[in-house]
């Protein structure tokens, strides 16, 4: 898919633009992040064909990982005094390659409603009361999704406001897919701050085990990653950058930890800010709930300078 022209194919694609940089959302498909341009490069990936991802459930660009980010532990969990059986064989749901529900409810099966268009900020709304998403996180509640650009940078907020039957947990996240255009993997840095590494079982969960990690700036080259951690606080920033260009994730309210991937055999890194770990909706491990009738809100940026 020729991402920057032929977007429209998913209906209502929306183009933010200032200075070197250009975005583009897809409201009506979770509102994706579906392009993020410097100088006319693009800067994410998995965005080749986004109708194949929609289609298998997977993730690209940068989307939103709801009510779960990244993986649960297993098909039924507790929390908020409800019990909780997800169907394996629902169009909602997606499982990983050992067959756990993962990212929550794909971005492709959520359409979301515009309620401000500019041409650097995209405000969209989403009401979690449908009979078929309250099967698979009971907790009714509206999710408001701000998107705004300036000539430096990308800033996502969400806003999550709980209904008034009862507390919602909260466990989302974004998933960015980032590269550095023109340039080799192995010539990228990478960047992360002073950290605390959350172990993990073969599976990708949690194990309690946990490691203090410091700071690195390291060349990518042949590494691996597919990390958990607890940030230290403070919003410091997890970049890569390479050929002049530096591509850095801030997270500034409401995200306490994140993912790191970035798999030996792709050109990306992935740089997930999240508001609670890994299959926090069974371990309770960070996570917070929102009182009936009020707001948790969470926001990051993506900058870009050259």
């Amino acid at each position: 898919m020729n991402v920057s022209g032929d977007l429209e194919v998913f209906g209502g694609a929306r183009r933010l633009a200032v200075g070197d940089l250009e975005a583009v959302f897809l409201p009506a498909r979770g509102m994706l992040g579906a392009s993020f341009r410097h100088r006319g490069l693009e800067l994410l990936r998995r965005v080749a064909d986004l109708e194949g991802a929609a289609a298998k459930g997977s993730t690209a660009g940068i989307p939103l990982l709801h009510p779960w980010a990244n993986r649960l532990g297993a098909w039924r969990y507790r929390v908020a005094g409800k019990d909780v059986a997800l169907d394996p064989a629902s169009p909602l749901l997606h499982a990983d390659g050992n067959g756990l529900p993962i990212h929550g409810v794909p971005w492709g099966r959520l359409s979301w409603e515009v309620v401000e268009a500019a041409p650097t900020r995209l405000a969209a709304s989403l009401a979690w009361d449908r009979p078929e998403l309250l099967a698979v996180f009971p907790f009714p509640h509206g999710l408001e999704m701000v998107a705004s650009l300036t000539s430096g940078a990308l800033t996502i907020a969400v806003t999550l406001t709980a209904g008034r039957e009862g507390p919602v947990p909260v466990s989302f996240g974004f998933h960015p897919y980032l590269a550095i255009p023109g340039v080799p993997r192995a010539a990228w840095r990478l960047e992360l701050p002073a950290m605390t590494r959350l172990g993990l079982d073969t599976r990708g969960i949690p194990d309690g085990r946990e490691e203090s990690c410091p700071a690195v700036e390291t060349p990518l080259g042949a590494r691996a990653y597919d990390d958990g951690f607890a940030l230290a606080g403070g919003g410091a920033a997890m970049a890569i950058s390479a050929g002049g260009r530096r591509i850095a994730l801030e997270p500034l309210e409401g995200y306490g930890f994140a993912q790191v991937y970035a798999p030996p055999d792709a050109d990306l890194v992935a740089l997930e800010p999240m508001t609670a770990p890994t299959n926090a909706l069974m371990s309770g491990r960070g996570l917070r709930a929102v009182a009936p009738g009020g707001r948790f809100r969470a926001a990051f940026r993506i900058a870009v300078r050259a």
